[in-house]
């Protein structure tokens, strides 16, 4: 039950929470903490007893366990290459986020942290469901509490930021519903078996037209999480209003079940609808990056323009993901881990400041760097990574994308390198104005403090380690990537459907015969 106890750890010290609070609520920071760094020990102690249990890819750990028999769902979890960076990538940044939000949250501390690891709680149930009804539970349980830390910690416009981010997301979630019934009466008639185990889903034998509409109604659901344009107008508002802890969740880790959904389900349950929507889906990706990277330049207050790079950096993730080659999606993954880092660190670092000065508007900042040494030491090195800085994780993860982009549209690739140099301007003008301008106002701003300081050099030194060493990472996710490749998910399905004899399945195997014949071999 080692994957069971991932996921109801967090979920049990959120509920001891709400006890310790009544004696002392100063502890529930700790409990938090203290369950976040269990689960990172016991995720470590897989990685280094974990063995090859399935024949399907490479999975470190699976348990399968009957729930509604009656409905084919059963409570099953897996953790491959993939599954295992997502899930050491939350808790990380969950640990971050429990330390940012030491200081700054000081009411109703206990409900606070019980919704944090709520959210928590249903991120890691995302990145390690197999069950496709197991993965629609989780996917609902993480609304909830994000939809509270924003409504209830937020800063001026929370309520409006928390409903409009509650709407966005339940409707991808329904339809993310829709496209799961849809899959499971299709596999059905099909096989006639009723199921909703993701392999048993993978190659459900489907006409070209079935298979597009089913598949847009998951790549809807995954694209406004990403998000991806134009379904990002969530994004910034629920960014700008949100607490630190709560920026940093949204940037760091629920965007990234947006990716994960995309790569874990779009390319093997629906392979040749999405390669033949891959051209739509890179050039909605080539728009974002240009859109989010000059609507980042055109921001003053601080924070929503952290929230828009998210959007830009997002979009080379939609591109890795549907360029169709193992090194584009290699650096896609790359990509979501750096961006979790460096952007959920420059949330921290915002937070910290706005805390200090009780503003976000660039117009009134300047000068800092000669009051906060340290913070803005900080700030710089980040914001080289969120540009793209060479010797940082996010160049790595740019740069493989980029390159394996080139060999499909090489033409995108051009245009999606334009928000590189964007990036490079908007970064100047995080730094510039507001840590090496002149002193506007004279305010009074402590650096940081010991546990600020040692949270930020952590940060930095990972997001360093994977600029100059990011082999590790690319080593643990090149087994598990190769079957949820969109191009080799095409062979799987011509494998799986000659299995099947129904009428249909032969139609099905002239049509992906043809798509592996064509732009996508």
């Amino acid at each position: 039950m080692i994957l069971e106890w991932i996921i109801v750890i967090p979920l049990l010290a959120a509920v001891i929470n709400l006890l310790v609070s009544r004696w002392d609520e100063d502890a529930t920071r700790w409990v938090s903490l203290l369950a976040l760094f269990v689960n990172l020990i016991i995720v470590a102690s897989l990685l280094a007893t974990g063995e090859n249990v399935a024949a399907e890819g490479w999975w470190i750990a699976q348990s399968d366990r009957t729930w509604i028999p009656q409905l084919g769902a059963s409570i099953r979890f897996g953790m491959d290459g993939l599954s295992v960076v997502m899930v050491v990538l939350t808790l990380v940044l969950g640990i971050a986020s429990v330390i940012c939000s030491w200081t700054e949250i000081t009411e109703r501390v206990a409900f606070f942290h019980f919704n944090l690891l709520g959210v928590i709680t249903g991120i890691l149930g995302v990145f390690l469901a197999l069950d496709l009804f197991l993965f629609a539970f989780f996917w609902e349980l993480m609304l909830v509490p994000m939809y509270f830390l924003i409504a209830i910690w937020g800063h001026e416009n929370r309520r409006y930021a928390a409903l409009k981010f509650f709407i966005f997301t339940q409707a991808g979630g329904l339809l993310l519903l829709a496209g799961i019934v849809a899959l499971y009466f299709i596999h059905a008639s099909a096989t006639g078996t009723y199921t909703l185990n993701y392999f048993e889903l993978i190659g459900t034998p489907m006409s070209d037209r079935v298979a597009l509409l089913v598949m847009l109604c998951f790549f809807a659901c995954f694209a406004i999480k990403l998000p991806a344009f134009p379904l990002h107008t969530w994004l910034p508002d629920a960014h700008t209003e949100a607490p630190t802890a709560g920026s940093v969740i949204l940037a760091g880790l629920l965007l990234k079940t947006g990716a994960y959904g995309l790569i874990r389900f779009v390319g093997p349950l629906f392979p040749s609808a999405a390669a033949e929507f891959a051209g739509i889906a890179n050039t909605i990706a080539v728009v974002g990056i240009l859109y989010g990277a000059i609507l980042a330049f055109a921001q003053t207050d601080l924070k929503r323009l952290v929230a828009y790079t998210s959007v830009s950096h997002l979009g080379f993730v939609l591109l890795g993901i549907f360029a169709g080659t193992e090194i584009a999606l290699q650096g896609a993954v790359m990509q979501i881990v750096c961006h979790g880092i460096s952007t959920g660190a420059l949330f921290v670092l915002v937070g910290m400041l706005q805390e200090r000065v009780r503003t976000r508007d660039m117009r009134l900042m300047g000068g800092l760097w000669s009051l906060a040494p340290r913070m803005s030491g900080m700030v710089l090195v980040f914001a080289l990574a969120s540009l793209g800085l060479p010797g940082l994780g996010n160049f790595v993860g740019e740069f493989a994308i980029l390159l394996g982009v080139y060999k499909t549209y090489p033409t995108l690739v051009v245009i999606a390198a334009l928000g590189l140099i964007v990036a490079a301007i908007y970064g100047l003008r995080i730094m510039a104005p507001v840590f090496l301008g002149p002193l506007v106002i004279p305010w009074k701003l402590p650096d940081l403090s010991v546990r600020e300081s040692s949270l930020m050099a952590c940060m930095a030194a990972l997001i360093v380690w994977l600029g100059v060493y990011p082999q590790p990472v690319f080593n643990l996710t090149a087994r598990s990537l190769g079957p949820l490749q969109i191009g080799s998910s095409i062979s799987r399905s011509v494998e799986k459907a000659d299995t099947l004899t129904s009428p249909r399945a032969a139609a099905d195997r002239g049509m992906i015969t043809k798509v592996v014949s064509g732009r996508h071999p």
